[in-house]
């Protein structure tokens, strides 16, 4: 098996959790404005918690949540900002972790009605030029469709660094596991392939409960065309999420997985192949703690 690699968990729910300032439709990007400290701190509560990897806190500056004229003012150095105090956070620990920077979608999460493919590139473009001098490895997050991944390998056909693309799931339980969008993931696995820009793929921001089929079928389409890709996991703690989900809306109902509930599901995951485990929205230092002490003790035995 694959040495795991433990990622940090959701930053918007933790920066809540913590006594940030936080509302919509800023999400996390208000700690960002108003208390940069804050950020540090819950990436700081991550990386002692065990997470050896870190995401850049730049998944709400975008329009959709800064608003049209914040973003013209002031998106792309909220975004550096953001990579900087990451970047900076790490050297204070002293600690071997990594950063990741973030390209998040641009309209809201969930929506691939809603997208847009050159405003997308424009913006995704915007925010990799503000962070990438900070960061050791890309995120492209809650991926919804094909149609954002091609965007997204297209902004990130301008770097070295490994890329990971994390798509979000449909969240129920059927045969084959499929993006938000419909498309089969065996789908997204051949575009990724063929654009060839992916060191991995990832599934985000869904339910833990669809996480088992999407490997299953990321395996067995690398199997058919004999390629690897590194497959990693950060599942939310949400209720199901319906198509037409509002991001701006009222907060997502959360069922608050214990660390020991979702460490359950990472073992599935990590025994199916999945290299690389963290959490996203309402996964909190304990949950990373419990991954990272299963994960010492994977390398003891």
């Amino acid at each position: 098996m694959p040495r795991l690699t433990i990622l940090d968990g959701g930053m918007g729910r933790e920066l809540k959790r913590i006594g940030a300032p936080f509302s919509q439709p800023l999400w996390s990007a208000q700690a960002l404005i108003e208390s940069p400290k804050h950020v540090a701190q819950a990436h700081t509560g991550f990386i002692d918690a065990g997470a050896e990897i870190i995401t850049v806190n730049s998944y709400a500056c975008v329009p959709f949540h800064l608003g049209e004229a914040l973003y013209a003012e002031q998106g792309a150095e909220l975004a550096k900002s953001a990579a900087k105090i990451a970047r900076d956070v790490v050297a204070q620990s002293q600690k071997d972790v990594l950063v990741a920077g973030s390209i998040p979608p641009v309209f809201g999460s969930y929506r691939p009605d809603l997208f847009k493919a050159q405003q997308a590139f424009e913006i995704s473009l915007t925010l990799f030029q503000a962070q990438n001098d900070y960061v050791d490895i890309w995120f492209a997050e809650t991926v919804s469709s094909i149609a954002e991944a091609e965007v997204i390998a297209k902004v990130l056909s301008n770097t070295d660094k490994p890329c990971y693309f994390s798509f979000s799931l449909i969240d129920d339980n059927e045969h084959s596991a499929r993006l938000r969008s419909g498309e089969l993931v065996t789908d997204a696995v051949k575009v990724l392939i063929k654009h060839n820009v992916a060191a991995g793929i990832f599934f985000n921001c869904s339910v833990p409960e669809v996480i088992e089929q999407a490997i299953k079928d990321v395996n067995q389409a690398l199997e058919l065309t004999g390629t690897k890709l590194t497959i990693g996991v950060f599942a939310n703690s949400f209720t199901p999420i319906k198509s037409d989900h509002q991001a701006n809306g009222t907060l997502q109902q959360m069922r608050n997985f214990s660390p020991e509930e979702y460490l359950e599901f990472a073992k599935v995951w990590y025994n199916l192949g999945a290299s690389i485990i963290g959490g996203c929205c309402g996964i909190e230092p304990s949950h990373i703690q419990a991954l990272a002490n299963w994960r010492d003790s994977l390398e003891e035995s």
